[in-house]
């Protein structure tokens, strides 16, 4: 649930730093840490799990490019909002293709499985 919570939290944030272009440098910061921990929290929390790590190779771009702590020169003008907009579209396309591993339920002792024998 937190994986799935993160992908939204991030395409939001992508989507607002794509409509707000101009007022979004204030922000930059905020919205940089935020997509980064959302694509951190795919590759630890799905991405390795599943074993798809041309995913979590993805995403690990992904969190480089808006790293908060190292900023790395990002380009400006229609360059940067095709790479928003690829980022957005890397988030969505993973809501549907990377889906959470089921968890296991553990077998319990005391419940008799009918058709066993005891010894």
């Amino acid at each position: 649930m937190l994986v799935k919570i993160m992908k939204w939290v991030s395409i939001a944030a992508l989507l607002l730093t794509a409509l707000f272009r101009r007022s979004a440098a204030n922000y930059q910061p905020l919205l940089d840490f935020v997509v980064c921990m959302g694509a951190i929290v795919v590759v630890q929390q799905q991405a390795v799990r599943a074993k798809k790590y041309l995913w979590a190779a993805g995403f690990l771009v992904i969190a480089v490019l808006f790293n908060p702590i190292v900023p790395v020169p990002k380009p400006s003008g229609n360059l940067s909002l095709l790479m928003v907009s690829v980022c957005i579209a890397t988030f969505a396309i993973s809501l549907v293709a990377l889906k959470p591993q089921p968890l296991l339920s553990i077998p319990s002792i005391t419940d008799r499985n009918p058709g066993s024998e005891s010894l």
